[in-house]
């Protein structure tokens, strides 16, 4: 194999999300989280594009939002381990748990949040990142979100907003296991590795650039 070709291979594992995380075999299963500590007047939406550490620091940066939480859903296996979900074979993709407040921040602007922060158009890829556990996926909990949902993908379909169709799963919720502590606030926490500097701050730049009317106000 040409050796111009394997430092080609190696940057792009160093840009991906499995290969810049850490192998922290010592931390125990995530379990399946209840919504009861959820704060009162708050409701949780569940959302998949892509490395969840770039997800949750967009909608962290919502108005209205409490908290974004990194965890597994969409899939069969129960309890996975972050090094199980990335093998493709447990069906979950890296989704996160949007905590926000109904009052200040609809459902429907969580799912423009969602679509406008990934290309929804690239099927179980995003960016650099591939495979089932990083597809495209907006989970709904009611048939009122469901109809959210799909009217959003109607909207942009009819307005041609991507050159490619949507391949998006719109996904009735089951079960959200909270990812491992390490991967909580992981682009806080990280901000010199190499996929952070890479790959994630310029997403979530880009959202910033095209949505401010949907930051908070107390960003730093």
């Amino acid at each position: 194999m040409p050796t111009a070709y394997l430092s080609l291979l190696a940057a792009f594992q160093l840009l991906s999300c499995s290969f810049s995380a850490p192998k922290h075999v010592d931390n125990p299963k995530p379990v399946a989280t209840s919504e009861y500590s959820v704060p009162q007047g708050h409701e949780v939406a569940y959302f998949a594009s892509g490395c969840f550490w770039c997800v949750e620091a967009v909608f962290e940066q919502v108005t209205g939002v409490h908290e974004a939480i990194s965890g597994y859903a969409g899939g069969t296996t129960k309890n996975p381990t972050y090094n199980q979900v990335v093998t493709g074979r447990t069906g979950h993709a890296e989704t996160t748990k949007v905590v926000y407040d109904k009052e200040v921040v609809s459902f429907e602007t969580l799912v423009t949040v969602f679509f406008g922060s990934h290309d929804p158009t690239t099927l179980n890829r995003q960016g650099p990142d591939r495979g089932t556990h990083y597809r495209s996926i907006a989970f709904y909990k009611t048939a009122e979100e469901k109809e959210v949902i799909e009217k959003s993908i109607q909207h942009l379909t009819i307005a041609k907003r991507y050159p490619d169709p949507i391949v998006t799963e719109v996904k009735k919720f089951e079960v959200f296991y909270q990812a491992e502590d390490y991967h909580q606030n992981y682009e806080k926490n990280n901000p010199n590795n190499p996929y952070i500097k890479a790959v994630s701050k310029p997403r979530v730049s880009a959202f910033l650039q095209n949505y401010p009317e949907l930051i908070k106000s107390d960003l730093e």
